[in-house]
């Protein structure tokens, strides 16, 4: 999506992926490699003027050297060393005054089992967890033993009102924009973003604390790009910064039809020192996002798609993924509609009627 926005301007990219079959993978300059592996990113790197990335999960000692040979890095490695492990990230909150939820940092399996009376607690762990992976609720004693045996940490679970979630952009001079702060619905079973609606439906004084949260963030760790801020909003009143993804985010999707600017422009013009575009929400929106069918993994096929690209308002991206499997994130629909209860009828049509199954299910 990235890519597509780039295409308006004559950008002309170069891609580095671990799947050699990945969607991005006929467009361009294309190269598969671990992104994780220190000389196929030094060695991809060494061919361009600026680098961004769209997962943490990378080779910070990679990126910093080519920073230190002039390139441009978009976020910072400094910014990714911060933000790849959850259990820095949440130091980073604390140290610099952010509220957030009370979290106990734990090393392993048995470091959390010890830790009976911290519960109930969110399990996380401190790397590589993603899209709901790395991440449990342990409610009694009954449920330490699921706890992750690796480097994590437990964080209180917090009487939530709702999640939302604020992305904010800055450049290199120092400009930074906010979009308006949507509402995020998450999947009960795969611990991800099922669908969302901007704006959040919280008071302006609300909003305004939101926005200038996320906005002090991003100034805070002097990053370039754009970040997306987790937050709850507690049922008294209160809002946490949850987590961090320094990269165009699921909870921004929306803006390709929803705002003036879309997220994949407004990253473009952060990464390219160029002026931040407008923010504003041109309607109402809603994404949900398209998701692998349970019990089906093999060949995508998409059923209900004609049904709803019938209704006015409705925009599918489909990511080009070729299998699908339970949960996978396949694609997102944007709907957009001037009223609020339409919008929501539309969302949960749109759900109940666009599946992703397989030709042949393997599961």
């Amino acid at each position: 999506m990235l890519i597509q926005k780039g295409l308006d301007w004559n950008i002309p990219f170069s891609i580095l992926d671990p799947d050699p079959d990945a969607p991005c993978s006929a467009m361009m300059g294309f190269t598969a490699g671990k992104l994780t592996d220190f000389d196929a990113v030094m060695k991809f790197g060494e061919g361009c003027d600026i680098i961004t990335v769209e997962i943490e999960n990378v080779s910070i000692r990679a990126l910093t050297q080519l920073e230190s040979q002039g390139k441009k890095v978009f976020p910072q490695p400094r910014v990714l060393d911060i933000i790849q492990d959850k259990r820095t990230q949440k130091k980073f909150f604390k140290d610099n005054g952010f509220p957030t939820a009370d979290f106990i940092l734990t090393a392993n399996q048995e470091d959390v089992m010890r830790q009976s009376d911290f519960l109930p607690a969110v399990n996380k762990l401190g790397r590589e967890g993603y899209d709901g992976r790395g991440v449990q609720i342990l409610r009694s004693k009954a449920d330490l033993s699921r706890a992750f045996d690796a480097p994590g940490l437990l964080e209180k679970l917090v009487d939530i009102d709702k999640e939302i979630s604020v992305i904010v952009a800055r450049n290199e001079q120092g400009e930074v924009k906010a979009f308006p702060p949507v509402e995020m619905v998450f999947h009960p079973e795969a611990n991800l973003v099922d669908y969302l609606f901007s704006p959040a439906q919280i008071s302006a004084q609300l909003h305004e604390r939101a926005v200038s949260m996320a906005s002090e963030v991003i100034v805070t760790l002097k990053m370039v790009g754009i970040l997306a801020v987790e937050m709850f909003v507690t049922r008294s009143g209160g809002i946490l910064v949850n987590e961090l993804a320094p990269r165009p985010h699921n909870s921004g999707h929306q803006t390709i039809e929803g705002n003036v600017t879309s997220q994949y422009e407004q990253h473009l013009r952060a990464i390219l020192n160029l002026p931040l575009g407008d923010t504003a929400i041109n309607q109402p929106s809603a994404m949900v996002n398209l998701l692998g069918e349970e019990g089906h993994t093999g060949e995508a096929r998409y059923l209900g798609l004609e049904t709803i690209l019938a209704v006015p308002g409705v925009y599918v991206h489909l990511y080009g993924k070729k299998l699908t499997k339970p949960y996978r994130k396949m694609g997102h629909v944007t709907i957009v509609d001037a009223d609020m209860e339409s919008l929501r009828k539309k969302a949960n049509f749109v759900k109940s009627t666009l599946k992703v199954i397989a030709w042949e299910s393997h599961s």
